[in-house]
């Protein structure tokens, strides 16, 4: 079985995000960056299959400026055997990501893609779906364990009520939560190697797909400030300011 993950550079989870002067976006100048944490899940349960016997061979592919190349690096240190770089510096949208994953999906002829359920960029959480709706493949989304059966994936999901299990057949587009697993750190020996594994470029025309945005940003700005909190003596106190000035009770 051939997996084919997706992965995005995104600035790091740890770093507090901060607004461009002219509040046309977010400041990435001098950030530090890294690999989607989704993903890196995402990265982790394709490894995981191939060291199982359940896959034979683990592509990363991401699509992005010629950074995105060290995220696909830190993927092929985790484990993934080759990586595919879409390069573009155009702002790209869930649905043209969708469209040049299913290009690739099309050339490479995988039998599982898994994708992290959202970037913690834009929280958007589209592409898996929407790649599954293009491709006509069934779809595990926000997936908490992934199991095979003969010719389809068993996948466990969290929903609101709890958990939902789907049989899914396959090929199919699996995006991952974060208690599917715990991502590995790369070893140093593994980041050698990576610099020695293939990656191939693509462009967007090759791939015959336009990504100019439908959407356009008016302004970004920072959330309010939250306001200071106010003491009170006494329960009576409290339950009536809940009551008459929060209006919450």
């Amino acid at each position: 079985m051939k997996v084919l993950v997706g992965v995005k550079r995104v600035i790091d989870a740890y770093v507090k995000v901060r607004v461009k002067s002219d509040e046309t976006g977010v400041e990435t100048q001098n950030v530090k960056m890294s690999m989607n944490p989704f993903d890196e899940i995402a990265v982790e349960e394709g490894i995981r299959m191939r060291e199982a016997g359940k896959a034979d061979e683990l592509i990363a592919v991401s699509v992005g400026p010629e950074q995105a190349q060290e995220t696909i690096r830190t993927a092929l240190a985790m484990g993934a055997d080759r990586g595919i770089h879409v390069v573009t510096d155009a702002a790209l949208e869930p649905l043209a990501i969708a469209k040049m994953l299913k290009e690739v999906v099309g050339r490479e002829t995988p039998d599982m893609v898994i994708l992290g359920k959202q970037a913690i960029d834009g929280d958007n959480n589209q592409v898996g779906q929407m790649l599954a709706a293009m491709l006509g493949w069934g779809q595990g989304t926000f997936a908490s364990e992934i199991e095979f059966a003969e010719g389809s994936a068993i996948v466990t999901r969290e929903i609101d009520g709890g958990l939902e299990t789907l049989d899914v057949k396959l090929p199919a587009v699996v995006t991952t939560d974060l208690r599917l697993n715990e991502p590995r750190y790369a070893s140093l020996p593994n980041i050698m190697k990576a610099k020695k594994k293939e990656i191939a470029k693509l462009t967007p025309d090759e791939l015959g797909v336009d990504v100019a945005p439908r959407l356009e940003i008016l302004k970004v700005t920072e959330p309010p400030a939250r306001e200071a909190g106010v003491k009170v003596e006494t329960a009576a106190e409290l339950v009536d300011k809940l009551k008459n000035e929060a209006k919450v009770i």
